[in-house]
């Protein structure tokens, strides 16, 4: 399993704590648990996280969707919205943000997990066509990548798994995971999300 950063945003503790439960299960990193929108954009801020599961309804002045709005503007990461709301009104101000999904309590753990993994997956897909050419990329690595490193990193961008990349160019499951040790080591980066953020930011 890739190892992905969660930050959860739900402002009663005993949900927070399920979520954070469920996704840990499925070797999920979760970074931070934020219980109202202040604490949201603190832990926003330190930009250790690749995915964003955000109730609406959190008090204050700051609910989920305009949390989500900053996160668009701002982070430029996907989220999913967990929530008891599914009225016209509510459902309306959030398809304005571009959700990566929509969950409704209660959940089950499956519900969770796959529109979970799903948002993670498109959201790779959609990022893959705006990965940099291989000389602009190596001009601002202290160690440039390889030809073939290169070739894995546009697979990886494009969502395919290490099966996939293995079929597809000819080699070893083991030997992509060599190659994908030294493209993380080389972008310094730890994990597979946190790829397209590195790229757009060289």
């Amino acid at each position: 399993m890739i190892d992905k950063r969660i930050l959860i945003v739900e402002d009663e503790p005993l949900v927070a704590e399920e979520i954070a439960m469920h996704v840990r299960s499925m070797s999920y990193k979760v970074t931070g648990i934020a219980y109202d929108g202040k604490r949201a954009l603190d832990l926003l801020a330190q930009k250790n996280a690749d995915i964003v599961l955000l109730d609406i309804n959190l008090g204050g002045s700051t609910d989920g969707i305009a949390l989500a709005e900053i996160i668009n503007e701002k982070y430029k990461i996907p989220f999913l919205f967990i929530t008891s709301y599914s009225d016209s009104r509510t459902l309306n101000r959030a398809k304005h943000t571009l959700p990566f999904g929509y969950i409704l309590k209660p959940f089950s753990k499956n519900d969770l997990l796959t529109t979970l993994e799903m948002a993670l997956f498109r959201y790779l897909k959609q990022n893959g066509s705006y990965i940099k050419d291989v000389e602009e990329i190596n001009s601002k690595l202290p160690t440039p990548l390889t030809a073939k490193e290169y070739e894995l990193l546009c697979e990886i961008c494009a969502g395919l798994t290490n099966k996939q990349i293995a079929e597809k160019h000819f080699i070893s499951i083991n030997t992509v995971k060599t190659h994908l040790k030294n493209i993380f080591l080389k972008l310094d980066v730890t994990n597979r999300t946190s790829i397209i953020t590195r790229l757009r930011n060289l």
